[in-house]
């Protein structure tokens, strides 16, 4: 199986520890099942001060990323995958981009050669974008100081999907989200703290009980907490039925 490849350009390379150093990620790492490759634009520049950015066309505040040294950059990402352009993915991670979720890392999982541009200050000069990224995702509808925090998500979700690199397939099949739904509740020893007592029904050893119990549980908290998402799964009948009870109690 071929293994995920990504590259990053951005400005601060050591922010990227956080995903070499720590966790499913690092692991993932030493067991080659993905590589990453920072770059750093400012590497790309060629005046004696380094100058990654320059005042926007039009006046405005802040600063916006030149296209040159990112260009620059980008070539030597390309040029250390080994392949063509036509097989790698260019990213921007951006607050006007399509908001990221499972279904969207589903898709960028069938690519495995990713790069991601974390941008910085007031954005990047549209003709970089315009030339040279195939698509825009953000994390959500807020501003961050730059793209590598969102870079930093995007690929957590991508690597803990990798084969082997949870260790137990199951784990990353039950998350949140992966059925539409949110997750059940978790449990673990000891069985009571401070008056509060696990679930018979997790205790019972019966597994057909438990099954359904967690499959209710996870229903109703997203009912309760993310009732959108409901109307963008399609739910069995037991669960129709389940939520039917469960509002009908509520009502009452």
């Amino acid at each position: 199986m071929q293994k995920l490849r990504i590259a990053v350009l951005s400005l601060f390379p050591e922010m990227f520890r956080a995903i070499t150093e720590s966790g499913i990620t690092r692991r993932a790492l030493e067991q080659d099942l993905v590589e990453l490759r920072v770059f750093n634009p400012r590497d790309f520049t060629k005046d004696k001060h380094r100058t990654v950015d320059d005042r926007p066309f039009g006046g405005g505040p802040g600063m916006v990323m030149r296209v040159e040294p990112l260009q620059d950059a980008l070539i030597s990402a390309v040029t250390w995958f080994g392949c063509s352009r036509e097989e790698i993915k260019v990213i921007y991670l951006s607050p006007q981009g399509e908001t990221l979720s499972t279904r969207g890392i589903e898709r960028l999982g069938l690519s495995k050669n990713l790069i991601l541009i974390a941008g910085r200050y007031e954005g990047i000069d549209e003709r970089f974008l315009m030339s040279h990224v195939d698509h825009e995702w953000s994390i959500g509808d807020y501003v961050l100081s730059g793209g590598e925090l969102p870079a930093m998500v995007m690929m957590d979700a991508l690597i803990r999907r990798l084969p082997d690199a949870l260790g137990d397939k199951a784990s990353a099949e039950q998350d949140s989200f992966e059925s539409g739904l949110l997750d059940y509740p978790h449990y673990t020893r000891p069985e009571d703290i401070n008056g509060v007592s696990v679930p018979a029904v997790l205790l019972s050893g019966n597994h057909k009980e438990i099954a359904q119990w967690r499959d209710q549980q996870a229903l109703i908290r997203t009912a309760e907490r993310r009732p959108d998402l409901l109307e963008k799964v399609s739910l069995t009948s037991c669960q129709k039925k389940m939520l039917a009870d469960f509002k009908s109690c509520k009502n009452q």
